[in-house]
């Protein structure tokens, strides 16, 4: 099926973007699967908080590391040669997984996972771009994002929990591969290769295979150095909250496991509305107010949080309500609160800068920290790590500047005036 007015292939487009974003659901459970099977794992394998930290941050590294340095091979020779075999590879760490014998062999699975997850990333941005029609850019972009907490944050933790109950926990491992091999069998049938002529391959190009001073250059940018640090904030809450929950609510709260599964699926949930409502907003709003108010809103819900007991349904309303604005804040630091203060040939450079930056530190040392402290002073004091993050945040999202474009129109009207 094609548009009548320019012969766009619109069956093509929306095949393309349903698959990404199946993949990058994928992506996110594969990522986070090991959280909810973990308070099983750890009595059959002898592990404890510090290496569930461990096993969280090294992936989180490898995934920054690959998001920064994969980008251009992707420019070079075109997004099918990334997609395809990062899905390959990472579908047959995570059925890999179920064989390691210790956390040696595990922390090695996690890393190779988190550099094919690293490299899927951003190659399924421009092969979202490539396939969409430029009036849909911001739609297609949002779905495909929305996908990662709705499929891997939402719906996984569910599935992992009623799997459970059936079959034990390296078998787990084994039937959540099964997607990824069947997506990249599809992929292959429908996903074209980018077209090296097409004006947004070009200008992505043009951005991502910059010389290294473009990295450099990107730190002139005040909003650029503070998305650095506000990353380190969201990801630090997201993993330390992702990696721990499922422990918190087991061995604090002691909730039985159709329960952590419902609480846990708030993180999914949330994040998916939470990344298609805010940002949209923000374009009428503004970008600083919209920040303002959705780390106010998850400082506020985890410091409750921190405080509830073991009422199953509060828990899921006040998590619910916390990644909303969580992973609201993640999208528009590394999206518009960062590309929209640089050149638009900074751009991608911006956004990579971000994103690397907050995978590596946030991501990858922040569990470590946190599995020591759960260690230390005891899994109940997970939630103040992530309040702690929210309160830095704040301060660092004070004191950005205003991009949305609309905010600026008005303001420089007013000065007009």
């Amino acid at each position: 099926m094609k548009d009548s007015k320019d012969g766009w292939d619109t069956r093509y487009e929306w095949r393309v973007v349903a698959l990404l974003a199946i993949g990058f659901g994928l992506v996110t459970a594969d990522r986070f699967l090991i959280m909810p099977l973990f308070p099983v794992m750890m009595k059959d394998m002898g592990l404890d908080y510090r290496d569930l930290g461990y096993l969280t941050g090294i992936l989180s590294v490898a995934w920054g590391l690959s998001a920064m340095f994969t980008g251009r091979f992707s420019d070079r020779y075109g997004h099918r040669k990334v997609i395809i075999p990062a899905l390959l590879a990472f579908s047959l760490l995570v059925g890999t997984s179920g064989l390691a014998g210790g956390v040696a062999s595990l922390l090695t699975i996690r890393a190779l996972m988190g550099f094919a997850e690293g490299a899927y990333a951003p190659a399924c941005i421009t092969a979202t771009l490539n396939a969409s029609r430029p009036n849909r850019h911001g739609l297609n972009i949002g779905l495909q994002q929305a996908a990662g907490p709705l499929f891997g944050l939402c719906l996984a933790p569910i599935v992992v929990m009623q799997l459970l109950r059936w079959v034990p926990w390296h078998a787990v491992f084994a039937i959540m591969a099964v997607p990824g091999f069947v997506l990249a069998f599809l992929m292959g049938r429908v996903l074209r290769n980018t077209d090296p002529e097409a004006p947004d391959a070009q200008s992505h190009a043009a951005s991502t295979g910059a010389s290294q001073s473009a990295w450099r250059e990107v730190l002139r940018y005040r909003n650029v150095r503070l998305g650095m640090l506000a990353m380190l904030c969201w990801m630090m809450a997201i993993t330390v909250i992702g990696a721990f929950l499922p422990n918190y609510l087991s061995d604090y709260l002691h909730l039985d496991l159709s329960q952590i599964g419902y609480v846990l699926s708030a993180i999914g949930a949330g994040g998916a509305l939470g990344t298609a409502v805010m940002p949209a907003l923000s374009d009428r709003f503004g970008r600083k107010p919209v920040m303002v108010v959705s780390v106010f809103g998850a400082l506020v819900s985890f410091v409750v949080f921190a405080r509830s007991g073991a009422n199953v349904t509060l828990l899921y309303g006040l998590m619910f309500a916390a990644v909303f604005c969580l992973m609201s804040l993640t999208t528009l630091t590394v999206g518009p609160a960062s590309t929209e203060s640089v050149p638009p040939h900074l751009a991608t450079a911006a956004s990579g800068s971000v994103i690397g930056i907050g995978e590596i530190f946030g991501g990858g040392i922040a569990p470590a920290i946190g599995g020591h402290f759960a260690v230390h002073f005891g899994i109940q004091c997970i939630p103040y790590l992530a309040i702690g993050a929210m309160g830095a945040g704040l301060l660092i999202v004070l004191a950005l500047r205003e991009t949305a474009p609309a905010q600026i129109e008005s303001v420089a009207a007013t000065n007009v005036a």
